[in-house]
């Protein structure tokens, strides 16, 4: 009876471990224009989802969802003064592999659709290094873009996220 519940005892602290590392997660970043974006926008905001399985003890996936808003900055055209942020909803793979206890390394891949009038969205992209503060939280730095006929649009920033 004694090596039943040690058994048990062992395979349920073996759950909890692993679920300390995989989760759900929530974040929000803070972005710099850079490139074609830098002309249009003047900062970027985001927030993401994501719900991250162990596919190894160093790997992890799952799927992401995410609010990026570009910042227009006011543009001169004929003498008229336009502002105009651009939205997206990327939809995407994460994958994260974990380099030590603090570091980790991380991309999302998927498709980011266009929210406002003429924008229609392209292809989602976002490389990560993530530090691990604590056990709940992590500071990211990441590149982000969105790629499409006829440019990108693409920024630098720092983030947050949370596991829940």
């Amino acid at each position: 009876m004694k090596k039943l519940l040690l058994t048990i005892a062992v395979i349920a602290l073996g759950f909890t471990a692993n679920a300390q590392k995989a989760g759900f997660n929530v974040g929000a970043n803070l972005g710099l224009p850079i490139g074609d974006a830098s002309d249009l926008s003047s900062f970027v905001l985001g927030v993401e989802a994501n719900y991250l399985f162990e596919a190894s003890e160093e790997f992890l996936v799952g799927p992401s969802l995410s609010f990026v808003n570009y910042f227009g900055k006011d543009v001169e055209i004929l003498g008229v003064s336009v502002s105009s942020d651009a939205n997206f909803l990327p939809i995407a793979a994460a994958a994260r592999y974990m380099l030590s206890e603090e570091f980790s390394l991380g991309a999302d891949l998927g498709y980011a659709i266009g929210l406002n009038t003429g924008n229609e969205g392209g292809f989602y992209y976002r490389p990560m290094v993530g530090y691990n503060i604590s056990e709940k939280v992590m500071l990211q730095a990441t590149y982000s873009g969105v790629s499409a006929d006829g440019g990108s649009l693409s920024n630098i920033g720092l983030g947050v996220m949370f596991g829940l």
